[in-house]
């Protein structure tokens, strides 16, 4: 059996932030096993630009920003393994894999870091009626099919759901000559970023149809065209709204999943909100010394703050490796309560001992606010109340927690944060 300090799942963007950072923790022996067959994860697939503003102060595409992760990888000679399937993760974190070249091995590892991302939503989940023919895809396969693979998924295309990915490729499909005719999206709602919504829809005369479903899909071999309506508050359809639309092509961008199948055999507390494992201040999730980062936590809206949170995760198991992989708290826990709005917190959970001097927690909101703030109270007193213009469930919001606050307050049980309307 192998031996690892650190054995990271995932070679994407989390992935490789939260090893380079393992590794100027002083963390030696980190092996990341990635199934495909190179590192970057998703980003080879995102060719448009706007990633790293955050982290580099400048606008790169998608592989780009994931190849200044992968340069200091190489640079500092972290280990890796691709076309490596991880099947479990035990409680005592022996991990599980397997490959062409080495077949079925185990690694002992001291931690373990979570960092399989996300998947796409499939059809299959939404109910819709008529046979499942050719011609849909989910955005992000169209997105591979396009700029990695130079495929067209085809001419005439109809998009189902205004996330970030649907609404980045309703551009791309533009740009290489296709016509989409709408983007529906059954909430009141878009799911994106504001930025893409008038850099991919409006700067392209694309229609954005707000709180509209698909009802039908024709065609049994092809699809041949589909009819959207209306939805009511009950997200049922409106009879007398349908509107039909010929097409070749439907492009599903629906909502990302956390791929957590691997946390689940572990035996990992998982969120019933963000379906990503429930974790505390260090990002550790409810096995000691299991912690997990990126979108496998909860789905972000940058890559840059998953290059962020990956890289607390990263110093956060380096810590635990360096105590002999045991845990090292004092006092109890203080439980964050997501409430009037929030929907969830990352983390759930704060221990004063384990805490950074700064604590950047987020979450998203559960529907459109305008001129509302972001309140947060100690037990039954408000102590922060950040007033916003709008507050939007397709962007993360996050708040920020002082140490020296947090432990200036006696017998504090409880964070909570909300949304209030002035």
């Amino acid at each position: 059996m192998m031996n690892y300090d650190i054995v990271i799942v995932g070679g994407g963007p989390a992935g490789l932030a939260a090893a380079a950072s393992a590794r100027k923790a002083g963390i030696d022996k980190i092996l990341i096993l990635e199934r495909d067959n190179r590192l970057g994860g998703i980003l080879n697939q995102c060719i448009h630009n706007g990633f790293g503003l955050h982290t580099f102060k400048e606008e790169l595409t998608g592989p780009e920003y994931a190849q200044r992760y992968i340069d200091q990888v190489l640079e500092d000679k972290i280990e890796y393994k691709l076309n490596t399937m991880v099947m479990d993760i035990s409680k005592d974190r022996i991990v599980t894999a397997m490959n062409r070249t080495d077949g079925m091995f185990q690694i002992k590892a001291g931690a373990v870091i979570l960092a399989m991302g996300c998947r796409e939503r499939p059809i299959g989940a939404l109910g819709t009626p008529g046979y499942r023919p050719a011609g849909i895809f989910s955005a992000g396969t169209a997105q591979r099919l396009v700029n990695m693979e130079g495929y067209m998924p085809g001419r005439e295309v109809v998009i189902l759901g205004s996330g970030d990915i649907g609404l980045i490729m309703a551009r791309r499909m533009t740009l290489e000559g296709a016509k989409v005719k709408v983007v529906a999206e059954v909430m009141p709602y878009s799911g994106g970023l504001k930025r893409n919504i008038v850099q991919c829809l409006d700067d392209f005369g694309i229609p954005l149809k707000l709180s509209h479903t698909v009802i039908d899909v024709e065609g049994k071999e092809h699809i041949s065209a589909v009819t959207i309506a209306e939805v009511g508050p009950d997200r049922k359809p409106i009879p007398g709204t349908e509107e039909r639309y010929t097409c070749d092509t439907l492009l599903l961008s629906v909502g990302l999943i956390p791929e957590n199948e691997l946390s689940k055999g572990a035996g990992v507390e998982i969120s019933r909100i963000t379906n990503g494992p429930v974790v505390n201040e260090s990002l550790e999730t409810s096995i000691p010394g299991v912690f997990a980062c990126g979108n496998v936590l909860h789905v972000h809206d940058l890559v840059d703050y998953v290059s962020e949170e990956a890289t607390r995760a990263g110093e956060n198991a380096a810590k635990f490796v360096e105590a002999g992989c045991r845990e090292t708290t004092s006092g109890e826990d203080i439980k964050l309560i997501a409430t009037d709005g929030v929907r969830y917190t990352v983390p759930s959970t704060i221990n004063l001992g384990r805490m950074d001097k700064m604590l950047t927690v987020r979450f998203r909101v559960g529907a459109v606010y305008k001129n509302a703030a972001v309140s947060v109270y100690f037990n039954d007193e408000r102590v922060m109340h950040n007033k916003k213009r709008i507050i939007a469930p397709g962007e993360m919001e996050q708040v920020i927690l002082l140490k020296d606050k947090v432990a200036a307050y006696k017998d504090l049980k409880n964070i909570t944060i909300k949304i209030e309307q002035d």
